[in-house]
């Protein structure tokens, strides 16, 4: 699956000011989030300020990969062309063990494999251009 993924000419992501700490994480095949200094929450997506306590002190802060699967579907008709090629595929939500949850994709030969509330992990993949934060099972039993 991976190996069809890299030769996908596929739109965005455009990273601005904001975005640009958590694209620059998935380069280096990490993945980081914003945190409140105020409230202590962790913050997905990237804004300018936190949505529980609207402070305006985020900072960014590597964040552990880890999650649990909470919902996905699988595709079988891209949204956009460039992803027809990679059907059928899953997307997922993602519940982050640091609380937010975050869309992605599931890497799963069968569909049969994505388990709610199964444990996932980050894993970095190169699509075209981009490197992307996808998520695979873990195996991990620290799922809900």
């Amino acid at each position: 699956m991976t190996a069809l993924l890299a030769h996908l000419q596929v739109p965005g992501p455009f990273p601005n000011p904001v975005t640009r700490p958590f694209w620059d994480a998935v380069q280096n095949h990490q993945l980081a989030l914003q945190r409140c200094a105020d409230c202590r929450k962790w913050v997905f997506y990237a804004r300018h300020h936190c949505p529980h306590c609207w402070s305006q002190t985020l900072s960014w802060e590597a964040a552990s990969g880890k999650g649990v699967l909470k919902s996905f579907s699988v595709i079988h008709r891209a949204g956009h062309p460039a992803w027809q090629a990679a059907t059928p595929y899953l997307i997922a939500l993602v519940q982050l063990d640091e609380g937010p949850t975050m869309l992605s994709q599931l890497l799963v030969d069968d569909p049969t494999q994505a388990r709610i509330g199964g444990a996932v992990s980050l894993r970095c993949v190169q699509v075209g251009e981009r490197m992307l934060p996808f998520f695979e099972p873990s195996g991990d039993d620290h799922a809900n």
